[in-house]
């Protein structure tokens, strides 16, 4: 079920929390619904991956170590327990007013995954789409299930910040074991793609989240909130946050971005300026 990778669901406070609703009446309670509902949905995905994935993975040198890989966990325990964590996925939702959109939502991540796993995931770039989505997809969920309005920035910087992250990741997999690895799309890349790539997202990324934080019209932040300032001083942190995260993935040692945000003291220090910052922005 691999919980390490629940804390993608945080991106589900991010709209809520930079539109400044989290003190809301209802809200915190939509957010924890949202978060509980693609834990369970995405590690039902995460049983489903490792039980295709199976053989392949008894060969790599980290996943054969996983439940399944190893025979601590049977197929037919994690067909079932798939089977239930999707069932509790889509039936949290409905405890919300209008969890209409959170359905669909939930409804798209679990058919974009489903064909990644039997089909796209050995398809170059069209792989990489689909994984960023998925961190869209749960950005966008934090919005639906507490039904505010997102900006367009907003949009283009989760996107293009998403598929960063996931090209920084196939970028640290290929510096590590090289395009011989199990994972067999990584041979449809080569170093410099991946490094154009990183830049062409991280470039898009950056340039959004400026447009966002310095947007002086009339329905941007400054209509909204007096404290623009230290938002738009959240720019310093994400900028030096994605250079350390570029450098790290296009290094000898090829460290993912998810491990340096779960591991790495620098990159977590820029990560809680920026939460600093932008709280005192919004909610001071």
């Amino acid at each position: 079920m691999r919980p390490r990778q629940w804390v993608k669901n945080g991106l589900i406070a991010v709209a809520p929390g930079a539109a400044g609703v989290l003190s809301h009446d209802n809200v915190i309670g939509h957010v924890v619904v949202a978060f509980l509902s693609f834990c369970a949905v995405s590690s039902a995905m995460y049983l489903l991956n490792d039980l295709r994935d199976v053989e392949a993975d008894r060969q790599h040198p980290t996943k054969q170590f996983r439940a399944i890989a190893s025979s601590q966990v049977s197929p037919r325990t994690a067909c079932v327990a798939s089977a239930c964590l999707l069932a509790v996925g889509f039936a949290l939702p409905s405890t919300i007013t209008s969890p209409e959109g959170l359905f669909l939502i939930l409804g798209i991540y679990v058919a974009s995954t489903v064909l990644y796993i039997v089909w796209l995931k050995q398809v170059a770039i069209i792989e990489l789409v689909l994984v960023a989505s998925g961190f869209f997809l749960r950005a966008y969920a934090g919005a639906a299930a507490c039904h505010i309005y997102v900006s367009s920035w907003f949009l283009v910087v989760i996107s293009f910040g998403a598929f960063f992250l996931v090209v920084g990741k196939r970028s640290s997999e290929l510096s590590q074991v090289g395009a011989g690895s199990t994972r067999k799309v990584l041979a449809g890349y080569t170093p410099e793609f991946l490094h154009s790539a990183l830049t062409l997202s991280a470039t898009v990324a950056v340039t959004g989240y400026c447009l966002w934080a310095f947007d002086t019209s009339s329905t941007g932040l400054s209509s909204i909130h007096h404290h623009i300032i230290p938002i738009r001083l959240t720019v310093v942190p994400v900028v030096l946050a994605i250079l350390f995260i570029m450098r790290a993935s296009e290094s000898s040692v090829g460290q993912s971005p998810e491990d340096l945000i779960l591991k790495d003291r620098t990159v977590q220090s820029l990560l809680l300026l920026w939460a600093v910052l932008l709280g005192i922005g919004i909610y001071l």
